[in-house]
């Protein structure tokens, strides 16, 4: 009597939902659904990816190398490691218009940012601006080096007027206010007085950018950018976007030289560098392989309706009175 009672107990209530008897629909994949229904997608696939492809293209994109193998490259001086705080220049010539806003990226070859060790070689907590951590950083902490910096000019009539860069909201929003922080110590260097920073660094953190206290330290723009790691070996990350005064409408075309402050030696790990100038479209930046992709989809879809339509007109079945 007890064990029937507790049965009834646990029994759930009669109910359509309980007892799983609520209306269901299930379609029946006829061949007269399904292959209409790939001719559909195939042909919806490969107009969105014609449409990418297209785009993609007309994507105005500029790589120059600037790493500095070849021994005629102003460059060339900077991969030697015990050179420090070297320039060099790099003259190009832009044939026809990049139109605006211009983004500027670095980019860089063969560097791993996605390997679990370089990622764990920080400090959360410091890099929120708990003071405790300054000077008892975590054990998975290691130098690392710092990104190189850029200035660039054009030349008209025979002099160099200096092509104006912004470097606002280049990071992601939530770097910026949410994962990365300052201690609230000021002035700011005073929160790093018994530190030293990074070998490879050209300057410490507190001097990254003195003049504005909204992009310095550990919320400064380029830091930022830098901190969010890579998927992939080879990356660009962005720089500046150019997109003001004379050069609102773009990179007109003319001679250009660009001034490197040579900080990061890549040739011990066989890697490249280069700058990237760039514009964007509605789908964003240039990627040639979203259209692609969408094209083979596409055109798999359409063969494989016309396949299931010769083996349904071949094998079907007669239909029963």
């Amino acid at each position: 009597m007890v064990k029937e009672e507790q049965e009834s107990a646990n029994r759930p209530d009669n109910t359509a939902f309980t007892q799983q008897r609520l209306p269901a629909w299930q379609p029946i994949l006829s061949a007269g659904i399904i292959i209409p229904g790939f001719v559909i997608i195939g042909l919806t696939f490969i107009g969105i990816g014609v449409a990418l492809f297209v785009t993609s293209k007309s994507i105005q994109d500029m790589e120059i190398d600037y790493t500095g193998v070849e021994t005629d490259s102003d460059c060339y001086k900077c991969t030697n490691t015990d050179e420090k705080n070297c320039v060099c220049r790099l003259d190009f010539n832009i044939p026809t218009l990049i139109e605006g806003p211009v983004f500027f990226y670095y980019g860089l070859s063969n560097y791993f940012q996605n390997y679990r060790r370089y990622g764990v070689s920080k400090d959360d907590t410091q890099l929120s601006g708990d003071l405790d951590n300054f000077k008892t950083p975590s054990d998975d902490c290691s130098p690392y080096e710092t990104d190189d910096t850029f200035v660039l000019y054009q030349n008209l009539n025979g002099s160099n007027q200096e092509v104006p860069f912004d470097g606002k909201g280049i990071a992601w929003w939530t770097d910026y206010n949410v994962k990365y922080r300052n201690p609230d110590v000021t002035p700011l260097k005073d929160a790093f007085e018994g530190t030293v920073k990074p070998p490879f660094w050209s300057k410490p953190a507190y001097e990254l950018d003195p003049t504005d206290p909204n992009n310095n330290g550990f919320i400064n723009q380029d830091f930022l950018v830098w901190m969010r790691r890579a998927a992939l070996p080879d990356f660009r990350k962005l720089y500046r976007r150019i997109s003001q005064d004379d050069y609102a409408r773009g990179l007109p075309a003319g001679n250009y030289t660009l001034q490197i402050g040579y900080n990061y030696p890549v040739m011990s790990f066989k890697g490249k560098k280069k700058v990237v100038f760039s514009n964007v479209s509605w789908m964003g930046g240039r990627n040639e392989f979203l259209g692609i992709a969408y094209l083979v989809i596409g055109s798999w879809c359409i063969v494989m309706s016309i396949v299931m339509l010769i083996v349904y007109a071949k094998f079907k079945f007669p239909e029963e009175d």
